[in-house]
């Protein structure tokens, strides 16, 4: 018994053994390599390949400090696309593959409801569009369309996954934007059906002046029809407030080109309602 045992354990347990230690030391060291060649690039291509990426709002806004091996991850997985004033970005009802952010431009976010399509908001470069329906229900539950001439940046899902595991800082940014949409979305909810024509107007030219073009004179990029639409108000409504605005020397219009002359003033129209 114990000869049978000796020859059992030399030849049969003991090569065995060996085998799937060569096996697991060869796979480990494989692995190891492998993560050698995507952490450890050269700096030359390194720099070609992830320049862009660094540099783009989408990380700069974070403030979250990438590892090399990350950026190159990013880099390779997404593509940048230019959209002309009045295409469409995301379309409502379609599947959603991409996380998607405005590097450069301005669009409106729109939603089709029962009898009418409604205009939701504007929102300027840099900025992420749809990430509730991207991470949520995989089909686009509203459109976004360029305004003005705008750059796309298109980021594989599963790779802008992978980061916000990977990066505790660069999830947290996300995390506090989309809280942030959340409390506006709230707080023009109420504005909206709360106040007068003129104070939902006077709301749309501080949002102009003071977040989309950050300037006291700028082009309106929506029609007066649109406008309307966004504040749940006919044409002629707008019109009619707009014309009072500059009778009473609030701004001045040729065109589209609106300056405001009275800011002090607007904003007591916006607070009263």
């Amino acid at each position: 018994m114990q000869i049978k045992g000796i020859i059992h354990y030399y030849f049969i347990l003991a090569p065995c053994s060996f085998l799937l230690y060569f096996v697991r030391y060869v796979t480990s060291f494989s692995i190891f390599v492998w993560k050698l060649e995507v952490c450890y690039i050269s700096s030359d291509n390194l720099y070609r390949m992830n320049n862009e990426c660094a540099d783009c709002a989408c990380v700069l806004r974070s403030s979250a400090s990438m590892k090399d091996c990350q950026l190159a991850m990013l880099s390779g997985n997404h593509a940048v696309v230019k959209f002309r004033k009045g295409d469409a970005i995301i379309k409502q009802g379609v599947f959603s593959t991409n996380v998607i952010f405005l590097r450069k431009g301005m669009a409106r976010i729109h939603i089709t409801g029962p009898s009418r399509e409604q205009i939701v908001k504007l929102v300027k470069a840099p900025t992420y569009l749809g990430l509730p329906t991207t991470f949520g229900d995989k089909i686009n539950q509203y459109s976004v369309t360029a305004v003005l001439d705008s750059e796309i940046c298109f980021i594989d899902l599963e790779v802008f996954k992978k980061l916000l595991e990977e990066n505790r800082e660069f999830s947290s940014y996300i995390l506090m934007e989309l809280c942030k949409s959340e409390l506006e979305a709230y707080r023009r909810c109420a504005s909206r059906t709360q106040k007068q024509i003129k104070g939902n107007l006077a709301d749309v030219l501080l949002e102009f002046s003071e977040n989309l073009f950050e300037a006291e004179q700028f082009t309106l990029p929506l029609s007066q029809s649109e406008i309307g639409n966004w504040v749940d108000a006919g044409r002629e409504s707008i019109n009619r407030a707009l014309s009072e605005f500059i009778q009473d020397g609030i701004i001045q219009m040729e065109g589209r080109q609106v300056r405001i002359i009275d800011k002090k003033m607007l904003k007591m129209i916006s607070q009263n309602g």
